[in-house]
């Protein structure tokens, strides 16, 4: 198996895709590391963890406390004495049209989407770069491809993901250390129930839509199944690719659904 004994670290890992990536490589026999800023559900997952026997570390700690990253990134180092692939699964979401989110809002977004992601890379990539090897992947969205409504801060802190990665990527072609970007779509997650209104309470309702989405078992698979090709993108979505095919080549086409299925049915 292809992550056997290696030291896989997963941000966000106490729910969606990120705990079904723990779940999905245990049974591989990785070595994980989980963080977190819910000790508790780390705890229960790690319950679940060792029923596949499974070496399992728990390094909680909230990612907008950026200024605790460096640090964090060393303690999980120390734990096994290496990393082979960190993936950041750790964000946030938002349902609020722009003239209608807070700047605290916005920042909060950038912050935990964009900042920490950013910062654990630069800690950890002196670490690859030492070894000439490692993986890091980051957890984008379509979101991060083409904007859509009620998701303005989101999609500019997915879209700044993009930027920032794929100019490493290019960076970094020379060396054994990849980089995949992953886009996903529709998912059966309760993300949006997380996601965050203008004034910043949460929505707390679960988008009608994301029940009929991708099977996060189905999407944690073909992640895993990215980072062992080594993939750059891994674009992981249904009905979704016809509505980028859209932006792409009849862009008139992708607002007027964009429109329908965001602005007019919140206002509807």
């Amino acid at each position: 198996m292809h992550f056997k004994n290696k030291v896989v670290w997963i941000t966000g890992a106490s729910s969606g895709i990120g705990r079904e990536l723990a779940v999905q490589l245990s049974k591989q026999e990785a070595i994980l590391i989980l963080t977190s800023s819910n000790e508790n559900l780390l705890k229960e997952l790690a319950l679940v963890l060792k029923k596949h026997n499974s070496v399992c570390h728990i390094l909680s700690c909230d990612l907008m406390n950026v200024d605790a990253i460096p640090e964090l990134v060393n303690q999980a180092i120390a734990l096994e004495g290496k990393i082979d692939v960190i993936i950041q699964c750790a964000g946030i979401s938002q349902r609020a049209l722009s003239d209608e989110t807070s700047i605290e809002v916005n920042r909060k977004l950038m912050e935990l989407n964009f900042f920490a992601p950013i910062l654990l890379t630069q800690a950890i990539l002196p670490h690859f770069k030492k070894v000439n090897s490692g993986n890091i992947t980051v957890i984008s969205s379509l979101a991060g491809l083409m904007g859509f409504p009620l998701r303005s801060g989101y999609a500019a802190s997915k879209h700044a993901l993009k930027g920032y990665f794929e100019t490493m990527q290019c960076e970094l072609y020379k060396t054994n250390i990849s980089i995949s970007i992953v886009y996903p779509g529709r998912i059966d997650t309760d993300i949006s129930k997380n996601a965050l209104l203008g004034n910043g309470n949460q929505y707390g309702k679960t988008d009608d839509i994301n029940e009929v989405g991708i099977d996060v078992r189905i999407c944690a698979k073909k992640i895993i199944s990215g980072i062992q090709s080594n993939k750059k993108n891994i674009i992981i979505a249904k009905v979704e690719r016809l509505l980028f095919w859209f932006w792409w080549f009849l862009p008139s086409i992708y607002y007027k659904i964009a429109y329908l299925k965001g602005i007019k049915n919140k206002t509807s």
